[in-house]
């Protein structure tokens, strides 16, 4: 059971580095749209909440459980791009 908890921690560590490479991103997506009402894009999400779903089942996990995943990083994704945009624009 050690062994399984160091690989889940560092799997947690793995991601949390590839979600601030992801809001890196989403900085930069707000620097770069020109009106605030371009941050949603409801297209987009769904495709990217769909990309995630397919992806997952191409890894054998469960693809339901991906798109309620991805749904909430959407989201606070869209939430911390909002901020980001406001910032910027005072």
């Amino acid at each position: 059971m050690t062994e399984v908890r160091l690989g889940v921690d560092a799997t947690d560590r793995a991601i949390v580095e590839l979600l601030a490479t992801r809001f890196g991103y989403m900085r930069a997506a707000a620097r770069i749209k020109p009106e605030r009402g371009h941050v949603r894009d409801e297209p987009r999400k769904a495709q990217v909440i769909a990309n995630a779903a397919a992806h997952a089942r191409e890894h054998g996990w469960p693809p339901e459980i991906a798109a309620q995943l991805w749904e909430v990083l959407v989201e606070a994704s869209i939430a911390y791009e909002f901020d980001r945009f406001d910032e910027a624009r005072p």
